[in-house]
């Protein structure tokens, strides 16, 4: 699979992973790591990991959601 970002400025990279925004390829060169909580119910309550679990998204993805 080549990473679209790539694609769409005319160069053929290979992707590493998908983003799990918009689903699309993504190099490692468009691909930023993110954190995100980890929620688990224990007996009748949620619970929240006290570390994060690492997300990949793509540059605009990423762009949107830190939009003020």
């Amino acid at each position: 699979m080549h990473c679209f970002d790539c694609a769409q400025e005319g160069r053929d990279t290979a992707g590493v992973g998908v983003c799990t925004s918009c689903g699309l390829f993504i190099c490692g060169d468009h691909a930023r790591i993110t954190g995100t909580e980890v929620r688990r119910t224990i007996g009748v309550l949620p619970r929240s990991s006290p570390l994060a679990a690492r997300r990949l998204v793509c540059v605009p993805c990423r762009a949107a959601e830190t939009a003020h």
